[in-house]
């Protein structure tokens, strides 16, 4: 085993020859032999890769094949007997058997075999490096000879290596001598030579020598000739790829005006209809070759033609476009049609690219559409001519001259071809004129260039006319045929079409320009209009064509102005002999498809596809409010729905596949199925991106599936749709924000995870982050890794029906013990680690207490923000004992609880949210405490308090409050007005009179003389029953009032109520009893106006959810009478303006149908939040971007506006005036007033939007400095503009899916 044989010697020298060029880095850098010795000696500890080396391993395997029995009888001979007591150690016995190893026979003879053959081995080496450097000088030297003999052996111009071949220095008598040379007097085969030298020489040297003029005039002459023109190309190639522009230009201009007189000279007849082209013959390669050059050079040269004058750059462009149409100045003589240089050019560059770089930049485009207009618009009429010659040879020929027009096209671009027929040369130049006139008409200047005059055309051909022929190019064939092998799929008609199309569609000036066209429009949609109204179409494949047209419609649809092209513009489209809107006729085809009703497109699987297509473009209409009003009346939920429950009744009944069985047809028919099926899911999901598109999505019965789908999708980051920029963000949060949606996210698991995630971030941190510093100390109350997590959780819980919906009977677990890896998984659980922190053993449960906390109490402030949500946490959880006794306990003196608070983070977030829940007002009625503290000595000048009721510091003095008492004459007109003097309404006078009295004398209108306004309009409506929108209330007073019990959070809400009618000084310290009497009365009398549900919705189970603060708001604009509040109250109910303003008066209502009543979604979302949307997109779109930006939605802020009057967040007279406003001039203005504070605070939205706090900020701060006067003028514009969409949608809310 240890004898090397002659194989082995010669497998080490090839190993050790590998090691040595693995580390020769390291050798070479030693700086003496002893230091290279030096670093062989270590190279095991200094190189890690020492074990894996080919060498080192030979080694290691020799060692133990020679070795390998020594050693195991060493180990045998150790540890038998008793010889255990000497060797008991591990290392010790180790050493014991190296040391007897190396001192046996066997060792000994393996290293000296080892030693001998490594010496020949290195010998070897040795010999063999010297006749290598041998050899290597006698090629130098061979290579010297070559050059001074100028034998060459690559003289083609397109080798792969042009730009890396060496050559010789050259002096300036030489250029002169090889200039002379190459005069074309000369013999050929001198001026070979000269050229053979020429090309040896440095490029540089040639074109800065004083002989180049005439250089250059000789190169141009041997480019004529076919024997020199190989030598002249590569010279040309040398000179592009190391020469600057200023003479590279004079090359490529040359270049240009040579194979401008080659094409003219030789006139090459252009292939007939049975003939072809060889581009392997002499005469077309060389031209190809050229052109091949030149083509090269302009996808280059936009590299680094702006560092250089633009003359230089013009004269490249003017000399190209002089070459390709050099055919039309040079007349037509003959009727021959003739080869032309665009034809080979679009061989080599088929999509034109050296154009898409040209118009690439705005240094280079406006030159290039400055010569297209001056002197080179033929060029684009050549392009535009080949296009309509494309289109026009599909109409005159039949569909198998068509296939075979387009199936003989193949890629030009595969080497393997050397003859292309006449209908492959015409296809390549459709395709590179498509691709040229594409990129043209994306830019203005371009577009200006339209309309354009064509030979044998009467009218000249507009932008308009080129997208119709590019749409009908895309009719006639629409996909390959299943034996067609030889198109690639970038250069099929229809997919460059649909290229140049979606292109147009992504920019909005040419999409305005090119498709928001009425004869483009009705291009894209007469198949589907034919189809509807029974007739044949001419499409090859309507399917096929059909999905193409509904990719297009997508795109368009998915723009602003695309969506209100189909939606509004009428005279688009003619069905029926009449004209119609786009969206209904895309609708109709849908539902058509859906149904089954066109026979010709029933293949499932086409079928399938092609409905998922069109339904696809609704999906891009319905997610938004004014499409979602359009196409409502359509029923295309309930469609979709019936659909999908149809596919999933049959995927549910698909068998189960058997082992042994053929199952390739089964698994690909399940496959479609459930593609099929999320398809549908997707589509329906897409309705909820709209206030009331969620309420029909609820009425499908396909929520809950719907959300899971959302949750699947959303947790693997995907987007909503291809057309969609932003993922689930915004429909999660629109969810969220009722009942039924809030609960399809619980049990989808969305909120487990979302708890899970926020715990981990700010809990438990990274797990695969190494420990190798410690955490940064935040600096913020709330962490940025956590800031995502508390906006999603904000989301989450901003409305107070999702609060109650996951709060509602949940009690807090309130343990005894947790453990460190405890992790909340529900809302309840994270209320009782991270708000209800009041145990030694919740605080040593929190890894990061102080940070934890602080993020649970801002969470806090911010559901306190919604009254009911905190009424809510206050009845089950005692919120506000809780944090009293947290403020008592931190004090400096334990022994005592009167001490002075200490100021620390936590008791500064505690002091902000019980001042937030127990003081009641708007901007200028509260102050709320600061969160930042200051330098100075006093760092916290807002004083604490541990005990009811809060400092007077943080409510205004009364003297600010005080209004204008002066008397004028709308204090006088409700009681003095008995009948109209006039042809106007008595109702519409009070209006002009109530709008004329809020501009110019808001002051006057408070007190008294809103209370007798609110109860004359009320009780004139009520009285005519034209005006009663439901029936009068029937209410005994004295009927079983004593038995009403109060909940404990109408109990909690009666006593803000209170607090703040005295401070207000509107009540009496009596008034409690009132209103709760009050209360009692609107809750007997609203009992019977509710329907009996099953529904497993909290909200829908106990009344109301939350306290009534329309009854609290009137009875306190009565001053707190109790019988006239309730007479206004009862009267009010009749109203339509009730079912908005006053939310608990509409829940569960009688006046609505059994499944819109136990869906609980309030008419107040519904409707009024899902107009603020549509209008705040049309009137303020900014601030609708920043909303679709931030993952919040508008609804969510206007249902928890209007659902608590605006209290805290506007002053008690613009609240009075909220209410007077939607009872006296229409429902309606709950929308315009909602839009009026979203644009009264658009600065702020957008500043606060930048900074990732806009749900806080909407939340948490009042809306300061709004006043009804400087916005009723706004508010009177949208009427006139919206009141026939938003009110009678609004008067239609009995049947809202109708």
């Amino acid at each position: 085993m240890s004898q090397l044989s002659a194989n082995d010697e010669m497998q080490l020298q090839t190993l050790l020859n590998q090691l040595l060029r693995s580390i020769s880095d390291k050798i070479s850098g030693a700086p003496s032999a002893e230091c290279a010795e030096e670093i062989l000696l270590h190279l095991e500890e200094t190189d890690k890769n020492f074990h894996n080396y080919e060498f080192i391993r030979y080694l290691r395997q020799h060692v133990e094949s020679s070795l390998g029995t020594v050693v195991e009888d060493e180990l045998q001979n150790l540890t038998r007997g008793g010889q255990h007591a000497v060797v008991s150690g591990h290392d010790t016995l180790i050493h014991a058997v190296t040391q007897r190893t190396r001192d046996s026979a066997q060792y000994h003879q393996m290293m000296q075999t080892l030693k001998n053959t490594m010496m020949v081995v290195v010998e070897s080496l040795i010999n063999k490096f010297d006749e290598d450097q041998l050899r290597k000088e006698e090629m130098n030297r061979e290579m010297e000879r070559c050059q001074s003999n100028i034998q060459y052996a690559d003289n083609c111009s397109d080798s792969d290596s042009s730009f890396n071949q060496s050559y010789a220095f050259i002096r300036q008598e030489q250029l002169q001598v090889l200039a002379e040379k190459l005069d074309s007097g000369k013999p050929k085969e001198v001026r070979r030579e000269a050229l053979q030298a020429l090309c040896c020489a440095p490029p540089s040297d040639v074109l800065s020598c004083e002989s180049w003029s005439s250089l250059r005039r000789n190169f141009c002459s041997a480019l004529s000739e076919p024997d020199l023109t190989e030598n002249v190309l590569q010279f040309f190639a040398k000179s592009f790829s190391s020469s600057p522009l200023n003479v590279t230009r004079e090359i490529y201009t040359s270049l240009a005006k040579s194979l401008e007189s080659a094409f003219l000279s030789q006139r090459l007849s252009f292939p007939s209809r049975s003939a072809a082209v060889d581009i392997s013959s002499p005469q077309i390669s060389r031209l190809l070759k050229q052109l091949r050059l030149m083509n090269d050079f302009q996808k280059e040269v936009t590299n680094f033609w702006i560092r250089h004058p633009e003359k230089y750059m013009e004269e490249i462009i003017e000399s190209t476009f002089s070459l390709l149409s050099f055919h039309h100045e040079h007349g037509s003589a003959g009727t021959e049609k003739t080869l032309e240089p665009v034809h080979l050019l679009s061989l080599l560059d088929i999509k034109a690219t050296w154009f898409n770089k040209w118009m690439h930049g705005y240094y280079s485009r406006t030159v290039v559409l400055r010569l297209l207009e001056k002197k080179y618009k033929n060029l684009i009429v050549a392009a535009l001519q080949q296009c309509l010659h494309f289109s026009e040879s599909f109409e005159r020929g039949t569909s198998e001259a068509a296939d075979s027009h387009v199936e003989e096209s193949s890629d030009p671009g595969l080497p393997q071809r050397v003859v292309y027929t006449s209908k492959e040369l015409e296809y390549s130049f459709f395709v590179h004129s498509l691709c040229v006139l594409g990129k043209l008409i994306i830019y203005t200047n371009g577009r200006q260039l339209f309309p354009i005059k064509m030979r044998k055309q009467k009218d000249p051909v507009t932008l308009t006319d080129l997208i119709v022929i590019l749409i009908n190019v895309m009719y006639r064939h629409p996909q390959p045929s299943n034996s067609d092998t030889s198109l690639t799929g970038s250069l099929l008609p229809s997919c460059l079409v649909m290229e140049e199309l979606w292109m147009l569609c992504e920019r909005t000036e040419c999409a305005a320009d090119c498709l928001y066209q009425t004869p483009v429009i009705e291009t894209l949609l007469a198949p589907v209009v034919a189809l509807l109204g029974a007739q044949q179409t001419n499409l090859k494949s309507p399917a096929a064509t059909l999905i193409l047209i509904a990719d297009v419609l997508a795109r368009i649809t998915n723009t602003d102005r695309g969506l209100a092209l189909f939606l509004y513009e009428k005279n688009l489209v003619v069905a029926h002999s009449e004209r119609t809107f786009a969206a209904h006729i895309i609708v109709q085809f849908t539902l058509r498809l859906l149904n089954k009703a066109l026979p010709s497109l029933s293949e499932s699987d086409v079928s399938q596809m092609l409905c998922g297509a069109f339904i696809f473009v609704c999906r891009q209409m319905y997610n938004t409010c004014e499409g979602l009003q359009v196409l409502q009346s359509y029923g295309l939920h309930k469609a979709i729905a019936a659909e999908w429950k149809k596919t999933s009744s049959l995927s549910e009944r698909i068998p189960t596949p058997v082992s042994g069985a053929c199952t390739g047809t089964s698994t690909q028919e399940t496959a479609s199925m459930l593609v099929w099926e999320e398809t549908l899911l997707g589509s329906l999901l897409n309705f909820a991106a709209t206030p009331k598109g969620l309420l029909l999505l609820q009425q499908t019965g396909a929520i809950n599936e719907c959300v899971s789908y959302m949750f699947s999708r959303f947790t693997k980051k995907l987007q909503v749709s291809r057309c969609e920029k932003f993922g689930y963000g915004v429909m999660v949060t629109q969810v969220a924000a009722t009942a039924p949606g809030v609960a399809a996210l619980h049990s989808s698991g969305f909120v487990t995870l979302l708890v899970v995630e926020l715990w981990s971030a700010l809990e438990c941190g990274s797990d695969d982050a190494r420990a190798v510093r410690p955490r940064p100390t935040p600096m913020e109350p709330i962490d940025r890794s956590c800031l995502k997590a508390f906006l999603s959780l904000v989301n989450l819980l901003s409305s107070s029906l999702s609060v109650w919906e996951l709060l509602g009977r949940r009690p807090l677990a309130n343990k005894s013990k947790y453990t460190l890896r405890e992790i909340p998984s529900s809302i309840p659980d994270l209320i009782d680690r991270l708000i209800a922190v009041n145990s030694d053993v919740k605080i040593h449960s929190l890894f990061h207490y102080e940070q934890s906390h602080t993020f649970g109490l801002r969470l806090l402030s911010v559901l306190c923000c919604c009254l009911d949500s905190f009424l809510l946490l206050e009845s089950q959880y005692n919120i506000c004992s809780m944090l009293l006794q947290s403020q008592r306990e931190n004090v400096a003196d334990q022994d005592t609880t009167e001490g002075a608070i200490i100021i620390d983070s936590l008791s500064v977030e505690r002091n902000h949210v019980l001042v937030r829940v127990n003081v009641m007002g708007g901007p200028t009625e509260r102050r709320l405490p600061s969160r930042a503290l200051e330098e100075g000595e006093h760092p916290y000048s807002w004083p604490m308090f541990s005990s009811y009721p809060p400092p007077s510091c943080y409510v205004l003095n009364l003297q600010d409050l005080q209004s204008d008492t002066q008397q004028c004459e709308i204090s006088a007109f409700p009681a003095s007005s008995k009948e109209p003097k006039s042809e106007e309404s008595w109702l519409a006078t009070h209006r002009r009179h109530f709008c004329k009295a809020i501009i110019s004398k808001p002051n006057t209108l408070s007190g008294k003389v809103l209370a007798d306004l609110l109860e004359k309009v009320v009780a004139h409506l009520s009285s005519s029953a034209s005006e009663c929108f439901f029936s009068p209330a029937q209410y005994k007073e004295e009927k079983s009032v004593k038995n009403v019990v109060l909940s404990s959070v109408e109990q909690l809400g009666i006593n803000m109520c209170f607090r703040y009618g005295c401070y207000l000084q509107i009540l009496q310290e009596d008034a409690v009893s009132d209103l709760e009497l009050l209360m009692k009365h609107v809750k007997a009398f609203l009992s019977t106006q509710r329907v009996k549900t099953s529904s497993t919705l909290i909200s829908l189970q106990d009344g109301y959810p939350g306290h009534d603060w329309l009854a609290s708001t009137i009875f306190l604009i009565m001053a707190g009478n109790t019988e006239r509040s309730l007479h206004l109250l009862l009267n009010l109910s009749s109203q339509l303006s009730s079912a908005f303003i006053w939310p608990a008066r509409i829940h569960a209502s009688v006046h609505f149908p059994q499944e819109i009543a136990e869906s609980g979604v309030p008419p107040l979302y519904w409707s009024t939040a899902h107009y603020v949307e549509m209008l705040l997109k049309a009137e303020v779109p900014l601030v609708h971007s920043a909303f679709r930006m931030s993952g919040f939605t508008p609804s969510q802020m206007c249902l928890h506006w209007l659902t608590q009057c605006f209290w805290n967040y506007l002053d008690w007279s613009e609240i009075c005036q909220y209410i007077c406003t939607c009872v006296v001039m229409g429902p309606d203005y709950q929308v315009y007033l909602c839009v009026a504070v979203f644009k009264h605070l658009q600065p702020e939205i957008l500043a606060r939007t930048q900074l990732q706090e806009l749900q806080i900020f909407l939340k948490e701060e009042p809306i300061a400095g709004f006043k009804f006067s400087s916005y009723l003028e706004f508010m009177m514009g949208l009427e006139r503009s919206y009141r026939k969409i938003v009110l009678t949608d609004m008067e239609n809310i009995r049947n809202p899916q109708e």
